[in-house]
């Protein structure tokens, strides 16, 4: 896997609100993990967009202003819901002697057969939870389509990952190949239209002439 350096300065400054840090143009952020001293830091969109905006799964030599050097991955990554921006995020520190759960992205490859037949690709899961040492993390994990046909699926039972323990539902589907939309004609559809339209039969109507033909009938026997 590669490694990424990303800049970042201690924020020695704690009772500064993180908004105003953000206003002063960086992303505050927090170093922690088993073994490490929890480091609240600030960096930069562009020292970050090289491991925020990318389809891989990268480590990260976090280069600090002290001179320390930390190797850690994304644990976190908080967005503002209005203008999608970055406004905080967290970094997990690795250590090559313990295992880190994360997710690695699922990047599909070639083209189905069943396309050609006007079948469509459905890629269900982007991303797989994985379980392993620093040494053996994957960048992304690459799933074939070459050969699906229409109805044809691939799970997460069919992967195999060396030194990686995949922690997702082995029933999980990956990616399908679903039978192309079957498209209704201009004269099926005016046809139920017009169905929708017509008045609908008012039950009970003939049952209250019914009895109101009855009663006009024993009316006529008790004059009798």
């Amino acid at each position: 896997m590669s490694e990424i350096v990303v800049e970042a300065k201690i924020r020695r400054d704690i009772r500064k609100k993180a908004k105003s840090v953000r206003n002063d143009g960086y992303i505050p952020g927090i170093f922690y993990g088993h073994g490490e001293e929890n480091i609240p830091i600030q960096t930069t969109i562009t020292n970050l967009r090289p491991v925020v905006y990318t389809s891989d799964t990268h480590i990260i030599s976090l280069k600090l202003d002290n001179g320390e050097t930390k190797t850690c991955i994304i644990r976190d990554i908080q967005f503002d819901p209005i203008t999608d921006k970055i406004v905080h995020i967290d970094l997990l520190a690795l250590r090559s002697d313990e295992k880190v759960t994360m997710e690695i992205p699922i990047s599909l490859k070639g083209t189905a057969k069943g396309v050609k037949d006007g079948g469509m690709v459905q890629h269900v899961l982007h991303r797989i939870e994985v379980k392993c040492f620093p040494k053996d993390i994957p960048e992304h994990i690459d799933v074939e389509i070459t050969n699906l046909e229409i109805g044809d699926s691939i799970h997460v039972k069919s992967l195999s990952i060396p030194n990686v323990e995949i922690l997702e539902d082995e029933e999980s589907t990956i990616v399908s190949v679903v039978p192309p939309t079957v498209l209704k004609e201009p004269e099926e559809e005016a046809a139920e239209a017009a169905e929708e339209l017509e008045e609908p039969e008012v039950v009970g109507k003939g049952k209250k002439e019914e009895d109101e033909d009855e009663g006009e009938d024993d009316n006529k026997k008790e004059d009798k």
